[in-house]
């Protein structure tokens, strides 16, 4: 080798490297080349993967019904339910193990999601990943637990003892299990809106100085939120509702001003 030859040294390659305007955290490490139909076929077995999932938590909480209906019958204080049809306890007994065993099978629905969207992801996007998954995990089963323990009992407190001198406290078991399976579930996912506010802020498509610009509208959305998704009527249930939504929304604010956004 001759002086007048050029040299490449790890230097000189670091130096062009920091210039260049690839960015190793918008890369995809498991970029694969697949056709449509391969991609189609890949989600096809995915869902129908979910789907076996889905059907064996079902029938494992349908055999084990009762005790979840003796638990979800808790917050209504002793009142006594009515079989107002035939075979209706059975019909609930099915939608209380719809809902639960949807519940039990999330996870392995999600980690289907996961797997399926893995390959498109750049690595500034799979740091989100366990983060939002992990929190999304733990903010529905706290919309869960909010509910049973707060929204659910409110709201049959006011219901009984807005007629507690009027009319006795025999309940439709049906309609029981349909205003309290809405509104657990209903609670779930509004608790999802921290999610939704750390991945609009990280991808750069809201910041949170205009979150906190528009609180205005945000408790007006918040009381509207509270009253769709409370089946009930009462104040007290969709106040609850709305403040827990107005908590979240401000404690979402704060985790996008945490990572900068």
């Amino acid at each position: 080798m001759t002086p007048s030859q050029d040299v490449t040294t790890p230097e000189l390659d670091q130096e062009e490297y920091g210039n260049s305007e690839i960015d190793p955290l918008n890369e995809l490490p498991d970029e694969v080349e697949m056709s449509l139909f391969d991609h189609l076929e890949e989600l096809r077995q995915r869902i129908f993967y979910s789907l076996i999932a889905v059907v064996v938590g079902i029938i494992g909480c349908f055999i084990a019904v009762k005790p979840i209906v003796k638990l979800l019958e808790v917050p209504a204080q002793g009142v006594k339910f009515l079989q107002l049809a035939p075979g209706e306890y059975f019909f609930v007994s099915i939608k209380v193990a719809g809902y639960s065993g949807l519940v039990l099978s999330s996870p392995f629905i999600l980690y289907q999601i996961i797997q399926f969207l893995l390959p498109g992801l750049t690595r500034r996007e799979r740091r989100l990943l366990g983060p939002v998954v992990l929190g999304s995990s733990v903010l529905f089963a706290a919309g869960l637990v909010f509910a049973y323990l707060l929204l659910i009992p409110a709201a049959l407190n006011f219901f009984i003892s807005y007629g507690e001198d009027v009319v006795d406290q025999l309940w439709s078991i049906d309609k029981y299990f349909e205003f309290v399976l809405l509104l657990l579930f209903s609670t779930g996912l509004a608790f999802q809106i921290p999610i939704i506010q750390l991945l609009l802020g990280n991808l750069g498509i809201v910041s949170s100085q205009r979150m906190i610009a528009g609180w205005r509208y945000v408790i007006i959305g918040a009381v509207v939120l509270g009253a769709v998704l409370t089946p009930s009527t009462d104040p007290l249930t969709q106040s609850l509702l709305a403040g827990a939504v107005l908590g979240l929304y401000f404690g979402g604010i704060g985790l996008v001003k945490l990572t900068g956004k």
